[in-house]
């Protein structure tokens, strides 16, 4: 088929790859999708926008099939047509990076592309097409790995080669960048870049809008479900785009400086555990504090043992001596999590649903899964307080704005970022002595993402320590006193953040620090 690349604001006539006209979707009399229309012309690269349960997901998988509107039609190149399931979505040419994963962690790489692929495939040339393409576009995968192994970086990088190998007609992509490093960010823009060049429509959804100004053609803007504005993003700024998604200015974070350093609150010493499996990654002599009023951040590129890291942290692997972490004094290093929330301590891991949350449990439920324990009044005599539940979590999602259906819903039918700000918020409202939480924003709003790293930053000054793990460099920069980086399961020690520059972390991220690399600032100037 051959197709033109047409720019934003042509004047010509185009023929529309796709058209969603007039869609609604309603949950009961909640209504995700009210009255949205979207166009998409090959070659574009079209910015999908707005905050956390505007409706973009509940769109998006009506196009792909997962959803069926409750009015409105879809027209592909011009036919009405209805897609039935994801399946159909694919024979059309309709490819979808979602947000949160479908892979099945018991299987390989390979399995898991082979599982979406149209007719029976020969798994060892599957295996050489998969290792080609993900080397060609710079999101290196091994066929043979175990899902169940592999950081959410790498499961992102299956998503995507997935889609690229299936060579769609409009390739819908939510958050995509999310886990990605800068670098694996950048190699994604090159590929769509050429994707759209070669006529292949790209949606995109993302909450960091200089990436969209960067890459996107046109940006339509939902919010509340509704259709907001249609622009182009290159001639606005960050700001007014963010503007627009929310409806108001979003506030600008008060990065208050950390007093004086005080006494270490967690300490972390020599640190040394074995990989749990042949493609997990060995933890080497970590040696860390955190100290009371503090945050200090931790940078990598994913699969470098950040995940290993954070469960050896929260104590879902129990180290080899009790005195490699303590809290506030007290070695709990072979202690469980249940332990060491007793401590004043809390968690947020990466993986929101199904690590953070239980799918099928009520916010309410999702609640008591972390704070049985820490909470005296949740759980007396084998008995659970379930007003106190509901209390915490009508709280905490008055305080984070989650936007749900109902009260007290299920975890799995919220967005992506509103379930993040609620695991986040649950944990934040126990006001604890030591945080550390994996990846805070992955996949929030601007208003959002804002909302809960200035919720970190008055945690750490009202006295507790922080241990923040991110890919985000803004990030890091904007709410840590200190930062490390991690690489090959090895941790630099921790600098001053205003020490440190992009390239430096950069150099640290490929291994400048390891043994043998140098640990001095000077070895990565």
């Amino acid at each position: 088929m051959t197709t033109k690349s047409v720019k934003t604001g042509t004047a010509a006539s185009v023929d529309y790859l796709l058209e969603a006209r007039n869609i609604v979707k309603k949950f009961g009399d909640f209504a995700a999708n009210d009255d949205v229309t979207l166009k998409l012309v090959p070659g574009e690269i079209h910015a999908l926008l707005g905050e956390n349960g505007a409706g973009k997901s509940t769109l998006v998988k009506i196009i792909y099939g997962s959803l069926q509107p409750t009015s409105g039609e879809l027209r592909w190149m011009d036919t009405v047509t209805v897609v039935a399931n994801p399946a159909a979505a694919r024979k059309l040419g309709i490819g979808m990076v979602f947000q949160h994963f479908s892979l099945f962690e018991a299987l390989t790489v390979a399995e898991n592309i082979a599982l979406a692929m149209p007719d029976d495939v020969d798994l060892a040339e599957l295996s050489d097409r998969i290792a080609k393409v993900s080397v060609e576009y710079g999101l290196p995968l091994e066929p043979t790995a175990l899902v169940a192994d592999l950081s959410v970086g790498e499961r992102q990088r299956i998503e995507i080669v997935r889609c690229l190998l299936q060579e769609p007609r409009l390739l819908i992509m939510d958050e995509p960048t999310a886990v990605l490093t800068p670098q694996e960010a950048d190699q994604l823009f090159v590929t769509l870049n050429r994707l759209a060049g070669e006529g292949c429509a790209v949606l995109y959804i993302s909450h960091r809008l200089e990436e969209v100004k960067q890459l996107c053609h046109d940006a339509t803007i939902l919010r509340h479900g509704k259709v907001v504005a249609q622009v182009d993003p290159q001639k606005e700024t960050a700001a007014s785009l963010a503007r627009l998604m929310v409806g108001a200015d979003v506030h600008s974070i008060k990065a208050q400086k950390a007093a004086k350093a005080k006494s270490p609150v967690l300490e972390i010493s020599d640190l040394s555990l074995p990989a749990d499996g042949p493609f997990g990654v060995a933890l080497k002599n970590i040696q860390l504090d955190v100290c009371e009023g503090e945050i200090v951040a931790i940078a990598g590129v994913a699969g470098n043992g950040q995940s290993e890291f954070f469960d050896v942290l929260s104590g879902e692997r129990r180290c080899l001596t009790e005195d490699a972490v303590k809290i506030s004094g007290a070695a709990c290093g072979t202690a469980g999590v249940t332990a060491r929330r007793q401590m004043s301590a809390a968690f947020v891991p990466e993986e929101r649903l199904g690590h953070g949350a239980v799918p099928g449990f009520m916010l309410s439920e999702n609640v008591i899964l972390t704070r049985h324990s820490s909470d005296g009044g949740m759980a007396r005599g084998g008995f659970i307080n379930q007003t106190a539940a509901r209390d915490i979590n009508t709280r905490v999602t008055e305080r984070f704005d989650v936007r749900k259906a109902k009260a007290d819903p299920e975890a799995r039918p919220l967005s992506g970022g509103n379930l993040q700000k609620f695991v986040v918020g649950r944990e934040l409202d126990r006001n604890p002595k030591v945080l550390v939480v994996n990846q805070p924003t992955w996949g929030v709003d601007a208003g959002a993402a804002a909302l809960i790293r200035q919720a970190l930053i008055d945690l750490a000054r009202s006295g507790a320590c922080v241990l923040v793990i991110s890919q985000d460099l803004d990030e890091i920069f904007e709410v840590s006193d200190r930062i490390a980086v991690i690489s090959r399961g090895e941790l630099s020690q921790a600098y001053p953040a205003g020490d440190l520059t992009l390239e430096q972390i950069g150099l640290m991220m490929a291994g400048a620090h390891e043994t043998g690399g140098g640990q001095s600032r000077e070895a990565v100037a």
